[in-house]
């Protein structure tokens, strides 16, 4: 066996070559070093007009107000805003001390969790709020933007630093978008602000990689792009090339990636936050870099979204990146297998037959279902040799989940109820909702009750979501586990916009809910 490969890791410091001074009042900088000016904005809440009583600013908003003598608020009456959320105005000549002042509704004061909806609401309207005033300001050329955290630090930077984020890697110099910085303005919370953009900063890492293209995203590209992120967190990060996924017959993962001329490759990823000897919560994500359906292919049109069908990988790297930020005491391992799926001399024809890790064959019937078939060796190589507390995989499989939730909610399957709540839970504060759905035997018998093969990789029925999960349940008969579906969540933003998320990009979730459930399984205590 060739010995295993390791990228080596280096960390880039940059050094700032002069400071801002101000050098003008109304908002304005300057920078010494370009000469560019830097304007300053700054984003508040409105609370909802309830009953009898007038929309209300939050705290910070009524220091600007009182600054004025009360022009922001006249200016809040004359436009008639009302506080509902979402909605809201940005003023200029205000104040003195920033260019622009960007007043957004943050629904009703005091609201908390509500569990019709299973969201914690104030949470949410605050990622909201800040979110619509942060891209607002975006748009007027605010280079600087203090946010108002409304009681939820932590919040209102995950809502602005989604909103404001970018995809430039395409981009000439010319046509780079301005992305402005962000600050907390008025709280003392500057802990929470730091952790809200830490989570948002993992899931635009993840929006990044998903959305990049194909070409520029291949399996090699990704695990060195993987090696960047990770290894200065002091992440541990095993690169796997061809010949040591042969020698360990992860022969369902090579059967898809045969198909293509872009080498495969399997990653795995390890954070040690507490002792070396403590069992990991074992993450498997599904990594295939292009998705064309194989020799089963899939239409053209549209055909070009199935670059993020590694979605599930991106938000595995960039979980690991953000929980290595937070220092969680818990231990946690990646696998990431990555292929291409191709149609090609090589590719797999449907019907061929694989014996899997575990000694059981699957019949191959559908390429386009070709995500249950990679993920299967990796998940019992991982279970086997990491021996992991709690097994967890992702991926963007089937179009069951899409049509029942649209991108409401990823669907989840557990055979843990105490696993399921603590994603529910996580949910429902990351604002990025999971929902549970049905590991039946009346499932399982659609994907084994076969003659010639154990297993095959789309059984039988129109429940495709259902009858994947069975699938995976299949390999793993003993420790708690829960499988993630992601397709109509963790591809492009289509329909139901988030508003602190960008239309037709990659969304990169559930990343966030993902490191909730981590921190939630580090520290239990913690309410």
């Amino acid at each position: 066996m060739n010995k295993l490969r390791q990228f080596q890791c280096s960390l880039k410091v940059a050094s700032a070559l002069c400071k801002p001074r101000i050098l003008s009042s109304a908002g304005v900088r300057f920078s010494c070093g370009e000469g560019r000016a830097i304007t300053r904005g700054v984003v508040v809440g409105l609370y909802q007009k309830e009953g009898d009583k007038d929309p209300k600013l939050t705290p910070a908003g009524q220091k600007i107000d009182q600054r004025v003598q009360g022009k922001l608020m006249k200016a809040i009456c004359e436009t008639k805003l009302d506080g509902r959320l979402g909605r809201g105005k940005v003023f200029h000549n205000i104040d003195t001390e920033f260019a622009a002042v960007a007043v957004v509704g943050v629904g009703l004061e005091g609201i908390g969790f509500n569990e019709l909806e299973m969201l914690d609401e104030g949470m949410e309207f605050v990622r909201v709020a800040a979110g619509v005033g942060a891209r607002s300001l975006q748009q007027q050329g605010i280079t600087n933007v203090l946010v108002d955290g409304m009681d939820y630090a932590e919040q209102a930077a995950e809502g602005s630093q989604l909103a404001v984020w970018r995809f430039p890697d395409n981009l000439s110099k010319k046509n780079m978008p301005l992305v402005p910085t962000l600050e907390l303005f008025e709280s003392p919370d500057h802990e929470g602000w730091t952790r809200g953009i830490f989570k948002a900063e993992a899931q635009n890492l993840a929006r990044r990689l998903s959305d990049a293209p194909a070409n520029c995203m291949t399996p090699t590209m990704f695990a060195q792009a993987t090696v960047d992120a990770l290894c200065p967190c002091g992440i541990t990060v095993e690169v796997r090339t061809m010949d040591w996924i042969e020698a360990q017959r992860l022969n369902a993962f090579l059967m898809i990636a045969k198909g293509s001329c872009e080498p495969p490759v399997l990653l795995e990823l390890s954070y040690c936050g507490t002792a070396p000897d403590d069992k990991p919560i074992l993450f498997v994500g599904k990594g295939i870099t292009f998705n064309s359906g194989a020799l089963n292919l899939r239409p053209c049109k549209g055909m070009d979204e199935y670059r993020g069908s590694m979605s599930a990988a991106a938000c595995c790297v960039a979980m690991m990146r953000c929980i290595a930020a937070l220092s969680l005491p818990i231990n946690v391992t990646c696998i990431i297998p990555l292929c291409e799926n191709m149609p090609s001399g090589m590719s797999a024809k449907p019907g061929d037959v694989v014996t899997l890790l575990n000694g059981k064959s699957m019949a191959v019937r559908d390429l386009d279902k070709a995500g249950v078939v990679v993920l299967t060796d990796p998940l019992l190589y991982g279970q086997k040799t990491y021996l992991p507390r709690l097994v967890v995989d992702i991926a963007t499989l089937n179009t069951g989940v899409k049509k029942a939730f649209g991108g409401g909610a990823t669907g989840i399957w557990s055979n843990s109820h105490y696993i399921w709540k603590q994603f529910q839970r996580a949910g429902s504060i990351s604002g990025d909702r999971v929902w549970r759905l049905p590991l039946w035997q009346y499932y399982k018998k659609q994907v084994t009750d076969e003659r010639s093969f154990d297993l095959s990789n789309n059984g039988r029925g129109l429940a495709t979501s259902c009858l994947a999960a069975a699938i995976l349940h299949e390999l793993v008969p003993c420790v708690d586990w829960a499988h993630l579906d992601t397709r109509g969540t963790g591809l492009l933003t289509k329909h139901g916009l988030v508003p602190y998320l960008t239309k037709k990009r990659m969304t990169g979730r559930p990343t966030r809910t993902l490191v909730q459930f981590v921190y939630q399984m580090a520290c239990p205590e913690m309410k």
